[in-house]
């Protein structure tokens, strides 16, 4: 009995073995050549197949849902893509804005500073040339006779001749002082105390 069940099973492999040998693998190498061929002559197998399988009924079906399923949703990724692509460029072109204004905002600073740069200079000018004016002014007092000073000096106002009578030698203010009169010689000497007390 164990041999009739070995010889059973035996018979059973061997036309297992033969299914394969005979059907299976030529079969498959007929379709492996046959879809080389056909893709060497320029027919796409796929798309073909994708036709022929939409002339059946069940199967058409399967695929016109599962393709407008894909379309829609090619669709919509494609729409959310774009919204994302116009959203990146408007925010480059607001980045864009901002830079430029930033530029014309350095280079209106720039401006500005060479302005007041000049403005600066030009002051700086006018104010060595009015020390140089103010240093002949105290050269002229300095060479005049005191007789002749004091009177020109009690006309001005006390501002400028407190700003004389600070800076002129110590021996021509006293000469000065000795030729006005004991009014104004007072009056003056009291605010050139006070003048350098503040200093």
């Amino acid at each position: 009995m164990a041999k009739e069940i070995e010889e059973i099973e035996e018979k059973k492999s061997n036309k297992f073995q033969m299914f394969i040998f005979v059907f299976l693998i030529p079969f498959l190498f007929l379709v492996t050549v046959a879809l080389v061929v056909l893709s060497f002559a320029g027919v796409n197998v796929f798309e073909k197949s994708k036709e022929l399988s939409a002339q059946i009924p069940f199967v058409s079906s399967l695929i016109s849902e599962e393709g407008t399923q894909t379309e829609e949703e090619w669709e919509k990724s494609i729409i959310a893509l774009e919204g994302e692509i116009k959203d990146r460029e408007a925010k480059i072109e607001k980045l864009e804005s901002e830079i430029e204004s930033k530029d014309t905002q350095v280079e209106r600073s720039n401006l500005e500073k060479e302005q007041l740069q000049q403005q600066i200079d030009e002051l700086l000018a006018i104010q060595e040339e009015n020390k140089r004016a103010f240093k002949d002014i105290i050269k002229t007092y300095e060479s005049m006779s005191a007789k002749k000073a004091a009177p020109i000096i009690t006309a001005m106002s006390e501002q400028e001749a407190l700003k004389i009578l600070t800076t002129i030698k110590s021996d021509q203010l006293a000469a000065i002082m000795e030729n006005m009169t004991a009014e104004n010689a007072a009056k003056y000497t009291e605010l050139l105390t006070a003048e350098s007390n503040e200093e």
